[in-house]
């Protein structure tokens, strides 16, 4: 991701459009599912506009000219690739032993730094949420974020996605029935605003890999995922199963505060390294449910995901 190419907008233009940046960053990213191409759909959405914003008139309508710039350049990405994937779309729950470890050629569902707006709107980009969204066709997907999410008028969409009013109430219809048929069993019911004192016990409970500590903060019922890998685990018990088998490696490790992703509190996990200090081993993004842990996502990618949250190479 080079620098934009310079055109000829004012900086007047460029001041205007930079005001819509983080909400054309949320919208890309709920069409996405990955911070990168959402970063790279907006720059993508200002190049086109500064290309032709000679030809653009009635600067009032300026935000609904960019969301169709962008909702273009979306649906252009999500005709080229597969479809995001959480690992709990690709199949039930495993045994937690290594031999169940596979790393499958699939584009995954990527943590996005939470947007300064997501307090508004927590469950709308919750990782559970944002997953369902990959499984609708991309223009039904467009519409139900405009309308449900960002609380645009069926109206206003349907002359965003030149369309009739009466198609974009239809594809909504058609959409919130999808997301109702979808088998996700394997998300907790609606995530709360954590604890700091929980997360606390939990960051000391986990640098100490106390079993004890640790079974008084996580629901018998939790998950955890680890992708790239599609292996996920369902229950306390084969977590820490886990954990203590074939995850022994993380015993020692430090973990770090990080801001937080998709409404969820993070963290940077570094393991110990065979040559003295701590490398990176896991962002952690965790799920609270009637004040304990329901949810734990070990996103792998540290090489991609550290410097986006922030956090050190190394400690």
């Amino acid at each position: 991701m080079g620098h934009v190419e310079q055109t000829t907008a004012t900086p007047e233009l460029e001041r205007q459009l930079e005001q819509h940046r983080s909400q054309l960053t949320g919208y890309c990213y709920r069409m996405l599912a990955s911070p990168f191409d959402a970063e790279d759909a907006v720059q993508e959405t200002f190049l086109r506009a500064w290309r032709a914003h000679d030809r653009f008139e009635g600067r009032a309508a300026l935000r609904s000219w960019l969301y169709r710039i962008a909702t273009n350049v979306c649906l252009d990405l999500i005709g080229a690739r597969e479809r995001r994937a959480r690992p709990m779309d690709l199949g039930p729950a495993g045994e937690p032993v290594a031999e169940n470890l596979r790393t499958p050629e699939v584009p995954w569902i990527e943590p996005i730094p939470d947007p300064a707006q997501v307090a508004e709107s927590r469950e709308s980009v919750r990782l559970a949420f944002i997953a369902a969204l990959q499984h609708l066709p991309p223009r039904q997907r467009a519409a139900l974020i405009l309308c449900e999410v960002f609380r645009w008028q069926a109206s206003e969409a349907a002359e965003l996605l030149e369309t009739s009013v009466a198609s974009v109430n239809s594809a909504l219809q058609r959409a919130r029935a999808t997301l109702q048929s979808l088998d996700l069993e394997a998300a907790p019911p609606a995530a709360e605003e954590a604890d700091p004192e929980l997360l606390a016990r939990y960051v000391a409970a986990f640098e100490a890999y106390d079993l004890e500590a640790l079974t008084s903060l996580i629901h018998e019922d939790a998950i955890q995922s680890m992708p790239p890998f599609d292996l996920w685990l369902r229950g306390r018990d084969d977590i820490f199963t886990w954990w203590w088998g074939p995850g022994i490696g993380c015993e020692g490790s430090r973990v770090l505060p990080a801001p937080s992703a998709n409404g969820s509190p993070t963290f940077g996990q570094y393991k110990p390294s065979e040559d003295g200090g701590y490398e990176p081993w896991a962002l952690q993004v965790i799920e609270v449910v009637d004040g304990r842990i329901a949810e734990l996502t070990f996103f792998l990618d540290t090489e991609k995901l550290f410097p986006l949250f922030g956090l050190p190479p190394r400690l």
